[in-house]
């Protein structure tokens, strides 16, 4: 009598376990996307050579303002990467036109060298306001945004549930960091 009821208890202590290794499994992969997303080509690739001086309006050597960027959302909901203005904000269509679909893919990529369950449809780019940058920069890109990559709807299946097929949702996960050069495919 005592016997199922052990069982269950054994399974449920090894459930837990393996959500925590999920759990820090999606965490490090969040991490290790956002490190490589700064440090290598950007998914809007025409904000790397946009200036915001000569098609922003924005005078030549002054911060880029929130109103000029707002920040862009690059996702993947159908398998093919698109970016878009934040919700309320105005965007130059100059900067969102192109989507660089390799680095996107790339990242994609990089998360699940980690966790490699992730998929495309679960991986969320975005490029935030940090108020870092200056119109004109000839060194690169005008703004250096605050990269966030977020990972959404994944699910974990619970040995004790595998009979049933349920599955419990993982939250959704994310890191950030700031734009570094925007350029290239290494990242260390």
């Amino acid at each position: 009598m005592v016997l199922p009821i052990l069982i269950i208890f054994l399974f449920g202590t090894i459930d837990v376990g393996r959500l925590m290794w999920d759990w820090n499994r999606a965490e490090k992969a969040t991490q290790m996307g956002v490190r490589y997303a700064v440090a290598t080509d950007i998914v809007p690739s025409a904000l790397a050579s946009y200036s915001f001086s000569i098609s922003g309006s924005v005078l030549q050597g002054e911060p880029v303002p929130e109103t000029a960027f707002p920040g862009i959302i690059c996702d993947a909901p159908t398998g093919t990467p698109a970016c878009n203005c934040v919700t309320g904000g105005m965007c130059d269509n100059a900067y969102l036109a192109t989507v660089n679909t390799s680095a996107f893919n790339n990242i994609v990529n990089r998360i699940n060298r980690f966790k490699p369950d992730v998929a495309a449809e679960n991986v969320v780019v975005e490029y935030g306001y940090s108020g870092l940058g200056f119109a004109g920069d000839p060194n690169g890109p005008d703004v250096a945004p605050l990269v966030t990559i977020r990972l959404q709807n994944l699910d974990f299946q619970p040995l004790l549930t595998q009979i049933f097929g349920a599955t419990v949702s993982l939250p959704d996960f994310s890191a950030a960091l700031t734009l570094e050069d925007g350029q290239g495919t290494y990242s260390n």
